[in-house]
């Protein structure tokens, strides 16, 4: 079976975080969020133990004021949720 390569619309980056532990994967999500917006994060169990966290950023709303977290994980237009076609 072949693999069918995702790729996100201009202007986003799918980002995976795979961490030990959900609480880190978080703060890695977190730091992104301050520089771009963002989906609302996805975790899911990583095979290999530990937390796989997925979120969408939009890289064309780079570095402004700060922004309440809810503002930044709205979701984004035309971004679906889930793991990709690629993922387990």
């Amino acid at each position: 079976m072949a693999r069918t390569e995702y790729r996100p619309a201009t202007g986003r980056a799918e980002v995976r975080i795979v961490a030990a532990s959900l609480e880190a994967a978080r703060a890695v999500a977190e730091v992104l969020r301050h520089f771009f917006g963002a989906t609302e994060q996805r975790s899911y169990p990583a095979p290999e133990g530990g937390t796989r966290l997925h979120l969408t950023v939009d890289t064309d709303a780079v570095a402004g004021p700060e922004r309440p977290w809810l503002s930044t994980s709205r979701p984004l237009r035309g971004v679906g949720t889930g793991a990709h076609a690629d993922e387990v």
